[in-house]
């Protein structure tokens, strides 16, 4: 079975096909229009999305496909206590592919063992987001013209954030890094992060509480949102959610052609008045997230490009 649970799946090389592919198909859509004639995306959604459950249908409808699913737990048979398992062997009865969102840690790694038909990890709690991290890499590429020899620093919310956690994992496999993380003390990067991947790698990193001190440095930078919903205590949410706001002055500090991105929400951390600043990039990831996604649901369903006649690779999982 063929499933995208965590980007670490992906080599490097096969992560550039994607991004290749994720190009052409912006530069020619009308090329990939009727690619999935006759397939059928389920997007189960247990916790609330607006951006990733859209793009992925925006993807599938792209390529001349279908859509069923539903964008709550609420609106689906687990608010009868029906498991995860359970649902996703009813589901891929239905459809061809499946894009999951869950707010527990490793259900859609379990739901891939059930399924009759490939599963794509849309987020699962603080884990992972490997479709974030391929529309990131997208966008930082198309910035800066290449993935590697960067300085990127990564600014919030550094615990909770899987996008963060996904983006870390895939560029620290690439050569000539060096990561800045700006947080504060409760919301540092997970200490499996340092240990188990920046460490043995010797990658750079330094961790700081300054925004103001890493911007000079950095080649690009990532921002988060402090996520309301990890927080059991109220106190510390509201304590916490402002420590890190990105002005039109403080980006002043930064180098000119500095990309900042977001994988969106935002809610306060970068004031509207850097939306006009060339450097954001954010709503740029937004778009390129409907064309990563339309290159791995072809190649997760095994589906020739019109361009090279060729499946691009086989994702083991």
């Amino acid at each position: 079975m063929e499933n995208l649970i965590d980007i670490m799946q992906l080599s490097t090389q096969e992560i550039d096909e994607l991004v290749k592919k994720g190009c052409d198909i912006m530069a020619n859509p009308a090329a990939y229009a009727h690619k999935c004639d006759g397939k059928i995306l389920a997007t189960l959604f247990f916790e609330p999305s607006t951006r990733t459950r859209l793009s992925f249908e925006s993807a599938m409808l792209s390529l001349g496909g279908q859509v069923l699913g539903f964008s709550s737990a609420n609106s689906s048979s687990a608010s009868k206590g029906e498991s995860v398992a359970d649902t996703i062997r009813v589901v891929s009865a239905y459809c061809d592919i499946i894009a999951m969102r869950h707010p527990k840690e490793g259900a859609p790694l379990v739901a891939s063992m059930h399924s009759l038909v490939p599963v794509i990890n849309a987020g699962d709690g603080g884990h992972s987001h490997p479709t974030q991290t391929l529309l990131d890499m997208m966008t930082i590429r198309q910035r800066k013209g290449h993935l590697d020899h960067l300085t990127i620093g990564f600014c919030g919310d550094l615990k909770f954030g899987r996008t963060v956690h996904s983006l870390i994992k895939s560029l620290s496999r690439l050569p000539g890094m060096k990561f800045v993380l700006i947080s504060p003390e409760e919301l540092r990067v997970p200490d499996y992060i340092i240990s188990e991947i920046l460490e043995p790698n010797n990658i750079p990193y330094v961790e700081t509480r300054s925004m103001e001190e890493a911007l000079p440095d950095l080649d690009v930078l990532y921002m988060t949102r402090v996520q309301q919903e990890r927080f059991f205590n109220e106190e510390d949410y509201i304590r916490l959610k402002n420590s890190y706001v990105l002005t039109k002055e403080k980006l002043a500090l930064a180098p000119a052609d500095m990309p900042v991105l977001h994988p969106l929400p935002r809610v306060n951390e970068i004031t509207l008045d850097v939306d006009d600043d060339p450097r954001a990039a954010y709503f740029d990831q937004v778009q390129n997230g409907v064309y990563m996604r339309m290159a791995l649901i072809m190649t997760l369903l095994g589906l020739k490009d019109p361009k090279t006649g060729e499946v691009a690779f086989n994702v083991e999982g």
